[in-house]
């Protein structure tokens, strides 16, 4: 087998602080966690992150790992022909705490195995396995309305559990979810006590959802600010109006176009976007429509404009007529 480098693995470098790692850790769990990324090798990879995080995250593992990493570098194990050497781990007492992950809730690989396999039992032993549960992260889509005015879902999630016998299981199950108003993409919903169970009377952990909002028909997301396109008609455009327009929340609100307005011109509706402090705005993009030559008094009004504007070549810019 070969010799894992669960800095790499995660992305960090050596010198890597606990915070470092733990952000590193938790950015991959999103992406690879088999609830959320539809990777063939997803959960492979989630088991060599969950390793990875289990080693760095525990000081004694660490440094552990580190000296017998100088030892193999020094040593230049051929590759794939990696065997720790009797008493690497000497002089060197692993404890489980509550950042720990694979030994709760999957497979090892055989690497880790080898090294940490037997010192997770002994440390089991000694501890009785008392340790938190771990959390967990998924993902979440929601409709916009659902996020500007909250909603109570139920969701089914995939995950890995610890079976009766001791051996980790797939299973599903469904929560029901409730969705506070005012939701942005990026938010995350925590379910107390929804995570990995505990060992030895302590609790579970917390399980963690990343909120994302589902497209729309009519309203773009950006950020915390909202943007539709809003049809108007050349008189309005050129005139000025006032406009009903809808509002995501529902209803309707009397919108100014000013006069000689251009097509694209952004309108914008204060604390209509998404919740927060402050709340985000609604942004309006005017389109001028024009009504379609279907009739004989809209030719007619087509051809009264042609010549009452004469002098007007929107291709003038272009030196053509």
């Amino acid at each position: 087998m070969d010799f894992k480098d669960y800095y790499k693995v995660l992305g960090v470098e050596r010198t890597a602080s606990d915070d470092e790692v733990r952000k590193a850790y938790r950015k991959l769990a999103r992406k690879y966690h088999p609830d959320v990324s539809k990777e063939a090798d997803a959960e492979l990879k989630m088991r060599d992150i969950n390793e990875a995080n289990d080693v760095l995250r525990d000081k004694e593992k660490r440094a552990a790992y580190d000296a017998l990493a100088d030892r193999v570098a020094r040593g230049g194990s051929p590759e794939g022909d990696f065997r720790p050497p009797p008493g690497w781990d000497e002089g060197f007492e692993f404890h489980r705490g509550p950042a720990s992950g694979p030994a709760d809730h999957a497979e090892f690989s055989d690497f880790f195995s080898s090294l940490f396999g037997a010192a997770e039992r002994r440390s089991a032993t000694r501890q009785n396995r008392r340790a938190r549960g771990e959390d967990h992260h998924a993902a979440i889509e929601i409709s916009l309305e659902d996020a500007l005015n909250g909603a109570e879902r139920e969701i089914t999630l995939r995950g890995i559990e610890t079976g009766a016998d001791g051996q980790p299981e797939l299973k599903t199950r469904t929560l029901s979810v409730k969705i506070p108003p005012g939701m942005h993409p990026g938010q995350y919903i925590r379910l107390a006590k929804q995570g990995m169970p505990g060992h030895g009377g302590e609790p579970a952990g917390d399980l963690y959802l990343e909120v994302r909002i589902a497209p729309h028909p009519r309203y773009r997301i950006e950020g915390r600010d909202l943007y539709m396109t809003l049809p108007v008609t050349p008189s309005e455009a050129a005139l000025g109006a006032q406009v009903e327009v809808p509002t995501p929340t529902g209803g309707t609100v009397e919108l100014t176009v000013p006069a000689k307005a251009r097509n694209g011109l952004k309108l914008r509706l204060k604390g209509r976007g998404l919740g927060g402090k402050p709340p985000g705005d609604l942004y309006l993009l005017l389109e001028i429509v024009l009504p379609p030559a279907d009739s004989d008094a809209a030719r007619q009004a087509y051809e009264q404009l042609a010549a009452a504007s004469t002098a007007f070549n929107p291709r003038r810019h272009l030196g053509a007529r």
